[in-house]
């Protein structure tokens, strides 16, 4: 598939340029207010040193707009090094003032996958945060083959009813964007399985376990306003099987990716903020379940992008509107520029499908 050698290329080039992380460079950590399921809360956001994304260290190499993985260790990690770190994390943050908190897990691939995490590693993570006695809910990431009825068993025998997200990268309901555009490697049914096994699991089981997707804004070879499309279909999808949560994600320029090597061509630019702006007014307006709009690289060069006068202030509008669920009402002359590009965006538009990328 031409996408996938693509991706595998530009990968290999870009593992060739850069030098492998420490476990000790990899983990981070912050703390702020965030949405939980029982409103607005303190969170402690956490990113544990792992070797990488298994499937970007693979042969397919990896989603279109993702570098993660080379900000990881590219090798494996041994259990005492990962917990060192994550109790270092811990104990930077005043998380015993709180009744309570939530707790977000981001491993730079999946949680679940022990090849990344190793379950000795998992399982003490997961004591301990059931050991400090306020952390009402625990999220963490995953791709959906690693979404699997024994590793949820061994998680909910340690965490007992301590609520449990797992969010998974779905981008779009779409099959033929998702494998074709963004290179993800698995299906609608793939994730729909995934889905169904968690709400299987809270009612067979009584497991308190929900659901996130993760929403990708404009893939590359998607206009402006097909993205918008999509991405509130994907929503009304999502609500559909019972997803719990959604967090759309607006496309950043990594570096070291196909999306990048396109934008580098002049093939490609991040949305519009306008473009964001309507996905998740719409979808607040059309659908019941919360949904939440990321703004990194919010008005940067590699970044959603409106004007200079209001980028900023729209950033800081959204950030705030999350915490609410209010649409956000705003505006600023260069909306009609946005909208230009919307009426016009589609009019070359060829609905054959791609053979050839000539990118090399």
């Amino acid at each position: 598939m031409e996408i996938e050698n693509l991706s595998k290329e530009i990968r290999k080039k870009a593992f060739e340029r850069k030098e492998p992380k420490t476990p000790e460079q990899v983990g981070a950590s912050w703390y702020n207010d965030d949405l939980t399921y029982d409103g607005v809360a303190k969170t402690l956001f956490i990113i544990l040193p792992t070797p990488g994304c298994a499937w970007a260290l693979g042969d397919s190499g990896g989603c279109t707009m993702c570098s993660y993985v080379s900000d990881c260790t590219l090798e494996p990690i041994d259990t005492e090094t990962i917990l060192k770190i994550f109790h270092e994390h811990l104990s930077r943050h005043p998380i015993a003032e709180e009744e309570k908190i939530s707790v977000k897990l981001f491993a730079s691939g999946s949680f679940l996958n022990p090849y990344e995490l190793p379950k000795e590693a998992r399982d003490e993570i997961l004591k301990t945060l059931v050991n400090l006695g306020n952390v009402s809910e625990i999220i963490v990431e995953s791709r959906p083959e690693y979404i699997c009825e024994e590793y949820l068993d061994e998680i909910f025998e340690i965490i007992g009813n301590t609520l449990f997200e797992v969010s998974i990268g779905l981008e779009t309901s779409n099959d033929y964007t998702r494998l074709k555009k963004i290179n993800k490697g698995f299906t609608k049914k793939d994730f729909e399985n995934a889905v169904n096994l968690m709400q299987d699991l809270k009612e067979r089981k009584n497991y308190n376990i929900k659901s996130k997707a993760y929403v990708f804004v404009k893939p590359i070879l998607v206009s402006e306003s097909q993205c918008i499309k999509e991405a509130v279909e994907t929503a009304h999808y999502c609500e559909s099987i019972g997803v719990d949560r959604l967090s759309f994600c607006p496309a950043t320029i990594h570096s070291g990716t196909v999306i990048e090597r396109f934008w580098r061509k002049g093939a490609y630019q991040p949305p519009w903020i306008w473009s964001c702006v309507e996905i998740i007014n719409t979808v607040r307006d059309e659908i019941s379940i919360p949904s939440l709009l990321d703004t990194s690289g919010f008005g940067s060069r590699r970044g959603p992008y409106n004007c200079k006068k209001c980028s900023k202030e729209l950033k800081h509008i959204i950030i705030a509107n999350n915490l609410t669920q209010s649409k956000i009402e705003y505006e600023c002359d260069c909306k009609n520029e946005w909208l230009a590009e919307i009426n016009n965006s589609d009019m070359n538009f060829s609905t054959v499908e791609i053979k050839h990328i000539q990118l090399y």
